[in-house]
């Protein structure tokens, strides 16, 4: 029996670039400490890329020593059932994209893999980035729910006494690891900041 984790992150054209760079950075960490149990597959939408080159100023994204796929790869081995990933986080996730999961839409490898997830009753994860919802956001947030998805709304805290950009992100970022189920040693509510 393989109990290696598999996971898929999707990064789509949202505001909140930062949220994919944490997460992807703390994996890597993960990795370069030696953890081999965690296979992670990436896809990127051309909005990702050009939001994440906008809000971080870079390109590092082509950096990570993760499988990348084409945003239209449907031979990527998370558009199927039978590549056995576990975990799915959309981060950040656009209104547009939730819409289509919503709606059962499977037009790229995002939405295929969102939907795969759904039907094996797996993880999946949405990191939603939008502010003011508007009823159409929330219907579809509650459509996706009621089909065994997760919304986490890209909406911070401040227990922690965040002092920096990146520390306020990571308050976001913290509650998706722990959504994903894997060990990481942040601030908890009652300890010491």
């Amino acid at each position: 029996m393989n109990d290696k984790r598999k996971i898929v992150i999707a990064i789509t054209g949202a505001s909140g670039s930062i949220y994919a760079k944490l997460l992807m950075d703390f994996l890597i960490l993960r990795q370069a400490q030696g953890d081999k149990e965690v296979e992670v597959g990436v896809v990127m939408s051309d909005n990702a890329k050009t939001v994440w080159e906008h809000e971080l100023g870079n390109e590092d994204y082509k950096h990570y020593d993760f499988n990348f796929y084409d945003k239209n790869n449907f031979n990527a081995p998370f558009a199927s059932g039978s590549a056995k990933f576990d975990t799915m986080v959309i981060v950040p996730c656009s209104m547009g994209t939730m819409g289509r999961i919503a709606g059962g839409i499977s037009n790229d490898l995002t939405t295929r893999a969102a939907d795969v997830m759904l039907k094996e009753r797996r993880k999946l994860i949405l990191v939603a980035r939008e502010t003011p919802y508007n009823l159409i956001h929330l219907n579809n947030m509650k459509t996706i729910t009621e089909a065994g998805g997760i919304i986490c709304p890209a909406t911070p805290s401040f227990y922690s006494r965040p002092q920096t950009i990146e520390q306020v992100a990571k308050t976001v970022v913290d509650r998706i690891i722990d959504l994903m189920g894997l060990e990481n040693d942040s601030y908890r509510w009652g300890s010491k900041a």
